[in-house]
């Protein structure tokens, strides 16, 4: 009887990778939305959703491991912006693919990111 085993590669992930985790829950999403339009607390981001406190404060610890959201102290309270350069990472990964979403073909269709 031969076993068989798989395991998972592990590697340090990057920050690209870490982003694209962050952005794969909708309500991370729905979060970094929210905070784009102005600095929240805490609170104020927790009362949007029916979920623990506890439960939002691990979507912001995702969110702010993967640098796309600030968070700063006023008083008491904790505030929670988007980080200004949140998706610079995702728009120049995508860039190579905006001739396709506008029909184009790129010359090298095999390799949309010639410097990998």
């Amino acid at each position: 009887m031969d076993l068989s085993f798989n395991y998972m590669v592990e590697y340090d992930s990057s920050p690209l990778d870490s982003t694209f985790g962050a952005l794969a829950d909708h309500t991370r999403r729905d979060i970094l939305a929210r905070v784009s339009q102005r600095a929240l607390t805490i609170t104020e981001i927790a009362a949007a959703y029916d979920l623990s406190f506890a439960a939002i404060s691990k979507h912001l610890q995702v969110l702010e491991r993967a640098n796309l959201i600030l968070k700063r102290r006023r008083g008491k309270e904790q505030l929670v912006q988007v980080s200004p350069t949140a998706l610079n990472d995702v728009a120049a990964y995508l860039e190579p693919y905006r001739d396709l979403w506008a029909g184009h073909v790129s010359p090298d269709r095999n390799n949309p990111h010639p410097s990998r």
